[in-house]
């Protein structure tokens, strides 16, 4: 009796030792993902695309900073393009994009790829994280949103990896020169922080 007993102890143990990982790897698969991205060639293009729905994408070789966490979502098997629209599509005036864009309706080609909807999605259903000046309160695979030159809204995802002083984690993100893993936290107004599927 007591073998079995030790025997269903220890089966337990290891299960739940090998399931443990499989949640904490997520943020590591979703920065290898991103920084990933940062070995391909991209030129900075937000222009309209028409794309396939669900799981639609622009042309490899385009994109900006929302396409960076798109695509590294994407590896998680999270399609942000099918979730923000389907959520969209219910709540359409929770979204900004009649107050921004003048928009009557969703537009699965485009809605994704907006920082404010980005931000009102993971508003909704992730968690908002506290907007700090300490580079340690960012965690790996965390979101962050900034406000550049004052109007232009951008978003990149936090990596495992630090700046040259260890005070900051690097990010990877798309400001115009294609994906960068760059040293850049602190650079801009921060206006959102946001863990999200992990």
């Amino acid at each position: 009796m007591s073998k079995i007993i030790v025997l269903l102890i220890s089966f337990y143990v290891a299960s739940h030792a090998w399931a443990a990982p499989l949640n904490s790897d997520k943020p590591s698969l979703l920065i290898d993902a991103a920084v990933l991205q940062t070995h391909t060639r991209v030129t900075y293009n937000g222009a309209y695309f028409k794309i396939p729905y669900p799981n639609g994408d622009i042309p490899a070789e385009f994109g900006v900073c929302t396409d960076v966490v798109i695509r590294a979502y994407r590896k998680l098997n999270i399609d942000l393009q099918q979730l923000i629209h389907e959520d969209m599509d219910k709540n359409f005036l929770i979204y900004p994009a009649k107050k921004i864009w003048n928009q009557d309706k969703t537009d699965k080609n485009i809605d994704h790829r907006r920082v404010p909807n980005l931000q009102t999605f993971f508003t909704r259903f992730g968690n908002t994280l506290p907007i700090s000046s300490s580079g340690k309160d960012y965690q790996p695979g965390d979101l962050v949103t900034w406000l550049v030159s004052g109007n232009l809204p951008h978003i990149g995802i936090v990596t495992d990896r630090q700046s040259n002083d260890g005070l900051r984690p690097l990010i990877v993100h798309n400001i115009g020169a294609g994906p960068q893993l760059e040293d850049m936290l602190f650079e801009y107004k921060i206006t959102g922080h946001y863990r999200y599927g992990l």
